[in-house]
């Protein structure tokens, strides 16, 4: 979906952004961007990775910012918002690995069967309470589908199996996944 230049340059975004943001405290002025897919509007996480442990994860599902807009903002919120960890540290930085998924529109379903794990990532909303989790994490700890909707509902803030209450929503979506690693 995006070239190996496409994604170095949203990687350098992101990084640059926490960069940035230790110096001046405020998100990066990006003057030039030379990809006109990069300026179309989606949705983004920006994962952060201390020594291949979770370090900060923060996105937009909402996809109302132009995608480089978005990382740049998104990295700044995963190093220093994501109210599960501290503030990054700046001599933190040089340790941390980068990885940014940028979503598909969503897709409501009725039927778990429609769930491909390692392929979809899910979204759950119940009343006034939702919960996202990337197609990645299901892989990374080898869930099943009914394992992942459980983790889903708790990330949520509900009980695991709220999945299978018709008043709960479910969405399935992929993701363009790529790191720093990858280059």
């Amino acid at each position: 979906m995006y070239t190996p230049q496409e994604k170095k340059f949203l990687l350098n975004i992101a990084r640059e952004s926490i960069k940035n943001y230790f110096k001046e405290g405020r998100p990066l002025d990006i003057k030039e961007v030379p990809f006109a897919s990069l300026k179309e509007k989606r949705a983004v996480f920006v994962t952060l990775n201390k020594h291949h442990s979770l370090r900060g994860c923060i996105g937009r599902i909402v996809a109302d910012l132009p995608l480089y807009k978005a990382v740049s903002l998104m990295a700044i919120e995963a190093a220093f918002r994501d109210p599960r960890f501290p503030p990054l540290r700046e001599e933190e930085l040089q340790e941390i690995t980068i990885e940014i998924s940028v979503l598909t529109p969503f897709k409501r379903i009725t039927d778990v069967n429609q769930i491909r794990v390692g392929e979809h990532g899910l979204f759950i909303r119940k009343g006034f309470y939702s919960g996202l989790l990337l197609p990645q994490v299901a892989t990374e700890y080898r869930w099943d589908k009914f394992t992942f909707l459980d983790h889903t509902c708790m990330k949520a803030g509900l009980s695991p199996g709220c999945w299978k209450n018709s008043d709960t929503q479910i969405f399935i979506f992929s993701a363009t996944v790529f790191s720093e690693e990858d280059f």
